[in-house]
């Protein structure tokens, strides 16, 4: 199974697109860090991403921005 971790924000619209699309589509394997609530995922966020921006999906040491970029991507390579 793919591993995926999708670093979000409380208030994103973006996020719960992104989010909402993980959960309709019953994506697996996608653990959801908020870094509104969790200074070490912001962190980790700022120092590989390289941007506090949201959503991100990082996957094999990579990190992917905005929310449609993020939703095609899980279409092709996310288990359900």
């Amino acid at each position: 199974m793919n591993k995926f971790t999708l670093y979000v924000g409380t208030i994103c619209p973006y996020c719960k697109r992104v989010e909402r699309f993980i959960e309709d589509n019953g994506i697996k394997g996608v653990e959801i860090k908020n870094i509104d609530t969790d200074p070490e995922a912001r962190d980790h966020l700022i120092k590989f991403g390289g941007k506090r921006q949201v959503p991100c999906l990082m996957y094999d040491d990579k990190y992917l921005y905005e929310s449609l970029d993020i939703i095609n991507y899980l279409k092709e390579h996310g288990e359900r």
